[in-house]
């Protein structure tokens, strides 16, 4: 393949896949989903190999990206009309905390541990699990928050009430998976009989059974429990 050729070529794609993703849509940038993660990699395979590979034809690399281009659409259309293929393509929501409480099965089912839950909290600036009424894992991999009414949009500020004194810099996990997590508990200068305490009051009497636990600015233990 000559160097025009290969420019000729690379123009030609990019112009292609500029004219068909604006065809496409704005979905395709804006809400990634399974579906739409297919759709871009297939796009740019095709493109990528008009552009380079001197073994496919001009006219068939066009035809090839017309045709998925339109195969795109249709799947698009069909997508918006039948909620039974939308949720083939894409998926169903799901909830990883209702009522305050951790679903550790739909945790399993969104591929996600216990770290990974805390780190899409914290981007919807909820540090403390205990904060949280319900989190939808959606479609496209983010998370949707419900804080508790208390927590929501009035301040301490606010209400004239005075700040929670502080006991500890920011929540933090003390058990994970039944587990106690011995350098959080070392930092904060917490014994474990002060954390086998808070969980005997809580009712715990097995620290298996205990999925999730963090402690609290104000020193309050937050308690999940395994079903």
């Amino acid at each position: 393949m000559s160097t025009v050729e290969l420019i000729l070529r690379l123009l030609l794609a990019f112009t292609t896949l500029l004219l068909l993703t604006r065809l496409m849509g704005r979905k395709e940038i804006s809400q990634m989903t399974f579906f739409n993660f297919v759709s871009a990699i297939s796009v740019g395979t095709i493109g990528a190999s008009l552009a380079i590979d001197s073994t496919l034809s001009v006219r068939n690399g066009i035809i090839a990206l017309l045709a998925w281009s339109v195969f795109t659409v249709l799947l698009g259309y069909l997508d918006l009309k039948s909620k039974p293929i939308r949720e083939v393509m894409n998926g169903q929501p799901i909830i990883l905390i209702k009522d305050g409480k951790i679903e550790k099965n739909a945790l399993k089912k969104a591929r996600l541990d216990l770290d990974a839950l805390r780190v899409l909290l914290r981007k919807k600036n909820a540090f403390a699990v205990a904060e949280v009424d319900m989190a939808v894992f959606e479609i496209d991999g983010t998370v949707s928050v419900l804080k508790y009414q208390q927590n929501r949009t009035a301040t301490k500020r606010d209400t004239g009430t005075p700040p929670i004194r502080k006991v500890y810099p920011a929540p933090t996990t003390l058990i994970a998976d039944g587990r106690k997590i011995e350098h959080n508990l070392k930092e904060l200068g917490i014994t474990e009989q002060w954390l086998d305490a808070r969980l005997a009051d809580s009712g715990v009497q097995d620290i298996k059974n205990v999925y999730y636990a963090e402690v609290q600015e104000d020193g309050k233990l937050h308690v999940d429990c395994s079903e």
